[in-house]
């Protein structure tokens, strides 16, 4: 016999990972074919988790769509209330007031850890860490809600932005209380880099895996931690400055390989800075009013609108047309999670089956923005 004729023609083996895979943060589905235990080709099928926010912002008052936001990244509803309200002011023509812009900032900043504290622990949990690491971010990021809870009332979905400002001025305890959290949060980061940089389980599961170059992640239009874990120092923050943000000093925390070890690196290094952020803006907060008066029904000129800005998972953009009615005529959303998962096919091919979660947990993707 030849050589060719000994060899075994198998097919690849289809596995449907998904939508109740506990690993796949929620519904999202993999149609992975695999050879083996080898990852040949890998389909991401979304549809599992239709709300309909778009459209059922075109029926509802353009305050009234703040309460949508919350629910489209619910792992950071702060930061959705923000680009959408930028982008009514825009819109309309509404000034902000200074302090409303530092309080801005500081929701931003608080919800940009308290969202990296659940990318951490669960991508360890992806790993097989069960439940230690993961128990530790929830304990932080419970003190970070407590804040939240404190200003607006609520403790996931917020809608605690409002066009021309916030809802409703700081309490006088919040200030206090925040400062304890910036002076205890250090210690708990390197309690977390302590147990998590150098293990060995961690690297040997991580390192040089999931690797995307930062030319495919350009040309992907990938943001956030994804880019800037492949070596590019783009944040909006600095690239386009809005809000408060040019007068503040922070840096870019960038990868140099962009693997999976990276996007987990650049994610502690970015609660870092999100910290020197806060204490700056604690520090330099004006006084005055919270918000500027606008009408109830705010009936914006025909025309339209574009803001972003740079949320926990990268570039958050939001366009709104207007017909000079009390609701949005359009409203589009330009969700990070969504363009980053369009990078997950050309990680994981190549991949073990098991480095496949790793790797989807290393993007930090949330379905509600997804699947709008």
């Amino acid at each position: 016999m030849s050589q060719q004729q000994n060899e075994l023609v198998t097919e690849p083996v289809i596995l449907n990972m998904g939508p109740h895979h506990p690993s796949t943060h929620g519904v999202f589905r993999m149609r992975v074919a695999l050879d083996g235990e080898t990852i040949v080709d890998m389909e991401p099928v979304l549809g599992y988790l239709h709300r309909g926010i778009e459209k059922l912002a075109e029926a509802k008052t353009y305050v009234q769509v703040v309460t949508l936001t919350d629910r489209q990244d619910y792992v950071a509803a702060m930061t959705n209330n923000m680009a959408y309200v930028m982008a009514v002011e825009k819109l309309s023509g509404i000034k902000v007031p200074e302090r409303a812009e530092y309080i801005r900032v500081i929701m931003a900043e608080l919800m940009r850890i308290a969202s990296h504290l659940m990318a951490i622990g669960f991508f360890l949990n992806d790993l097989g860490v069960f439940q230690t690491v993961i128990v530790y971010c929830f304990r932080e990021r419970e003190k970070v809600l407590d804040l939240f809870e404190m200003a607006s009332g609520q403790r996931i979905n917020f809608s605690y932005m409002r066009p021309g400002g916030v809802i409703q001025d700081l309490p006088p305890q919040f200030i206090p209380q925040l400062k304890q959290l910036l002076a205890e949060l250090p210690g708990y980061f390197d309690e977390y880099e302590q147990l998590i940089n150098e293990n060995e389980i961690v690297l040997a599961r991580t390192k040089e895996l999931g690797v995307l170059p930062a030319d495919k992640a350009i040309n992907a239009s990938a943001s956030g931690p994804v880019l800037r874990g492949s070596g590019v120092a783009f944040d909006l923050r600095k690239a386009d400055p809005y809000s408060a943000y040019p007068r503040f000093q922070f840096d870019i925390p960038t990868g140099t390989r962009g693997d999976a070890y990276d996007r987990y690196l650049v994610r502690v290094a970015e609660m870092r800075q999100s910290l020197r952020i806060l204490q700056q803006a604690v520090e330099q907060m004006p006084t005055g009013p919270h918000r500027t008066r606008t009408p109830w029904l705010i009936r914006p000129p025909a025309g339209d609108a574009y803001a972003h800005i740079e949320s926990p998972k990268g570039v958050l953009g939001v366009y709104l047309v207007s017909d000079t009615g009390i609701s949005p005529y359009r409203y589009k959303v330009r969700p990070p999670s969504l363009i980053n998962l369009t990078t997950l096919r050309d990680l994981v091919v190549g991949c073990k089956l098991a480095d496949c979660i790793v790797i989807f947990g290393s993007i930090d993707v949330n379905m509600g923005e997804v699947d709008r």
